[in-house]
């Protein structure tokens, strides 16, 4: 039987029969862990139910690509995972033009369709801490309107922190859709998540990414949420994206288009400062 109140380091024990010499733990992020003989792992507690095999599904699936790094998990079970530790470096510029290359390879891997989760992932899924339902879709348009944006609109506006006359202007987006999306493309296999906190650059000069919220959908999202928050030499990440994989004319239009749906999840999650971003996002998708 699982003891319900183990700590990080009782879990960490337990998931990788291995004993504990040290802990460190910081409030609201993974703990530290040194196993005996001085490995050094991390340590995650799930948020809710079915957060710990959706990421652990996730990890598993970017890895099974060959292409951007992951950390391996060592030991999971429903409450608790145990991941190696990334030792971390300076960004540096010939890593985001790899990265870049290696992203690329990763949406080419591709998945069964829109929505699609990791095989083994449940569909409901999180990002961050908000839910995220992995309905599969064929038509990414239709899909990215019901399934992205619309859920996440809805719950800012019954919370009050979208107006109903500002959620007609993403309405509109959603009605619009088939039209400003831009070619079709395929599947492809996204971390989902993809902001620069998730995006660990490594000391021996690779990029690992953490923290996925991984599922089949269009490649400019993770993309358009990399630039979301900043990243280190962006424009290197996504010159090694070109080279590897060109992206459809006109895919810089279509950014606050693909970053409608996470400054959406932001909005539910944190409240009213991001709901101008979002809307500024909606007018710029409308715009072209």
């Amino acid at each position: 039987m699982v003891n319900r109140d183990e700590d990080p380091g009782q879990a960490a024990s337990r998931l990788t029969g291995r004993p504990v010499t040290g802990t460190r733990a910081a409030s609201g992020s993974p703990a530290e862990v040194t196993l005996e003989g001085g490995t050094v792992v991390m340590v995650k507690r799930g948020h809710a139910p079915g957060a710990v095999p959706a990421e652990v599904a996730g990890l598993r699936w970017l890895g099974e690509a060959g292409a951007v790094r992951v950390p391996a998990v060592l030991g999971h079970d429903e409450r608790w995972m145990v991941v190696e530790r990334v030792r971390t470096g300076h960004p540096d510029g010939n890593a985001a033009l790899r990265f870049g290359h290696a992203l690329a390879a990763l949406h080419a891997a591709g998945a069964p369709a829109f929505g699609a989760p990791p095989p083994g992932g449940p569909e409901e899924a999180y990002i961050g801490l908000a839910p995220l339902r992995n309905t599969p879709g064929s038509d990414w348009p239709a899909w990215y309107a019901e399934h992205r944006v619309l859920p996440y609109l809805r719950g800012a506006v019954d919370a009050g922190t979208v107006r109903s006359g500002e959620a007609a202007l993403v309405e509109r987006v959603c009605e619009r859709l088939p039209e400003l999306a831009g070619p079709p493309e395929p599947p492809a296999r996204l971390h989902g998540d993809l902001w620069n906190g998730n995006v660990l650059w490594g000391a021996d000069g690779e990029v690992r990414l953490i923290d996925p919220a991984a599922h089949g959908g269009h490649r400019e999202t993770d993309l358009a949420m990399l630039r979301l928050f900043g990243c280190p030499h962006l424009e290197r990440v996504l010159a090694g994206y070109q080279e590897a994989a060109p992206l459809a004319d006109g895919w810089r239009g279509r950014v606050g288009l693909h970053q409608l749906f996470p400054l959406l999840v932001h909005v539910v999650l944190f409240g009213r400062g991001y709901a101008e971003q979002a809307l500024a996002a909606a007018r710029g998708a409308l715009a072209g």
